[in-house]
């Protein structure tokens, strides 16, 4: 059976839809608890598949979340092999990092669901799947493209939206494992964050998610499942 290791930050952000389309797969998924479990002593280049979830901190916060300077060296040293590698949010920011490229507040936040602009080489990518279909946003910081990394996808809020190094490594600002049932969790999770956002509401979140979040979950699936076979996990 194949193996998938996923970093989790915080509880409620998992692999969401992304975990029974994995299993179905053949994928035997294993959780690490970041700030919990000692990231140090794990073997980042052993499972077939790593995912580095999303999580409200920032990636360059190093002071404040010592535990990211392991979980930097665990990325660095799947990215170094060459493995199949996929970061979500805050995972893809830690790619990024790893990869030499700045991490800094965006200057404003996006919560919400919109769709993505995909560039000519995210048309021709995994990502063509999500052609038109909203996606959920939800983060203040962005990343700079890795230098050797094609930027895949934008929004007029975020210029990089995501990229991939490789066959093998995708980052992914944006959340497309989301499901209407899970996002329950994040509206108590981050309910400091969405009453401190102007113009954000739980309601509308609420509403939106109810509209996209079945075509995202298929379209999701259709992603995952080509870039895994590209990456040939």
């Amino acid at each position: 059976m194949k193996t998938c290791l996923a970093i989790r930050h915080v509880a409620f952000e998992d692999l969401g839809s992304f975990g029974p389309a994995l299993e179905a797969r053949g994928f035997a998924i294993r959780y690490a608890e970041a700030g919990w479990d000692d990231l140090a002593v794990l073997d980042g280049t052993a499972p077939d598949l790593l995912v580095v979830l999303g999580g409200p901190i920032g990636a360059y916060e190093d002071d404040l979340y010592p535990f990211l300077t392991d979980e930097l060296k665990l990325i660095e040293a799947r990215l170094k092999v060459g493995r199949p590698i996929l970061g979500i949010c805050l995972g893809a920011q830690l790619m990024a990092r790893a990869l030499g490229a700045s991490v800094h507040p965006n200057g404003a936040k996006e919560i919400g669901w919109s769709a993505l602009d995909l560039t000519a080489e995210g048309r021709t990518s995994p990502l063509k799947a999500l052609e038109d279909v909203p996606v959920l946003h939800w983060h203040g910081d962005t990343f700079a493209i890795p230098e050797g990394a094609v930027n895949l996808a934008s929004t007029p809020i975020t210029r990089h939206q995501a990229f991939s190094w490789g066959k093998a490594a995708l980052g992914l600002q944006f959340h497309v494992e989301a499901t209407a049932r899970g996002l329950e969790r994040w509206y108590i999770g981050h309910a400091a964050e969405i009453a401190a956002t102007p113009g954000v509401a739980v309601p509308d979140l609420r509403t939106a998610a109810a509209r996209h979040a079945g075509h995202l979950e298929q379209a999701g699936r259709a992603l995952l499942g080509d870039w895994l076979d590209e990456a040939g996990a």
